[in-house]
């Protein structure tokens, strides 16, 4: 069930949205260890969004999972996520925030349940 949530101000138009969604997907099953059949990856793009006081290209993404990150794992997610990022977006890796999310099974809904 990770799921990657990413927000940039990169205009959609400038995107290919099925290629990044793709290799977001591989890139967050591989670093957190879960099959991809569980990943679910959302992007929104063209958000007004200012970054150290600029809006050159920027992004915000929030990796929710029940388990599987947390302290020097989280550098390793950071840096394949980022990596996608910017090949496809164009934005920096000093211009990505990235928020960690590690929630407990009861509290993360699937299939008309919880995990």
């Amino acid at each position: 069930m990770p799921t990657f949530n990413l927000q940039t101000n990169v205009p959609g138009d400038r995107v290919s949205a099925s290629q990044i969604i793709a290799d977001l997907s591989k890139a967050v099953a591989s670093a957190v260890g879960k099959p991809e059949s569980y990943v679910l990856v959302s992007l929104d793009t063209g958000k007004p969004m200012m970054f150290g006081g600029t809006e050159e290209p920027c992004a915000y993404g929030e990796l929710i999972s029940i388990g599987s990150i947390g302290g020097e794992k989280n550098k390793k997610i950071s840096a394949a996520l980022a990596e996608v990022v910017q090949r496809h977006l164009g934005v920096p890796s000093n211009r990505l925030y990235i928020k960690f999310y590690d929630v407990a099974r009861t509290d993360f809904g699937w299939s008309g349940s919880t995990f």
